[in-house]
């Protein structure tokens, strides 16, 4: 008769690729706020504070997942090390149903890659545009 469809596996958890491709994301945006941007008196204090808030932002969720890592069963530990082109083809549930894993790891990453990539090209113009005092 008709043909059956086969249920797609569905995540609940990002791919640690996201995760790293996250933290590459805040590193970049840190590292171009620190390179481009002219210190002027204050300046330097202020991106050590922001730095800072960064450090934290980024270091809790990977101190938690270390933890866990560490404390979770064996089999949970195991379903992390799937193939990134594998876990992009799988449903990704979300509050509001499935999505692709694909479409899922674009929603997370291009806020974080529209700031850091927008911050560097800002310091790039700012760098340019503005005359340094020397």
């Amino acid at each position: 008769m008709g043909t059956q469809l086969v249920p797609q596996p569905q995540h609940g958890d990002l791919h640690p690729a996201v995760y790293k491709a996250m933290i590459g994301l805040t590193l970049w945006l840190v590292a171009s706020v620190w390179l481009l941007f002219d210190r002027g008196t204050y300046v330097g204090l202020l991106l050590v504070v922001v730095t800072f808030f960064f450090a934290v932002l980024v270091g809790i969720p990977v101190l938690l997942w270390a933890s866990w890592r560490k404390n979770a069963p064996e089999e949970e530990v195991g379903a992390a090390s799937e193939r990134f082109d594998a876990w992009k083809r799988h449903a990704f549930s979300t509050w509001t149903g499935g999505i692709s894993g694909r479409e899922a790891a674009t929603q997370i990453l291009l806020p974080l890659a529209a700031v850091a990539f927008g911050m560097t090209i800002f310091g790039l113009v700012f760098a340019f545009a503005v005359p340094h005092l020397s």
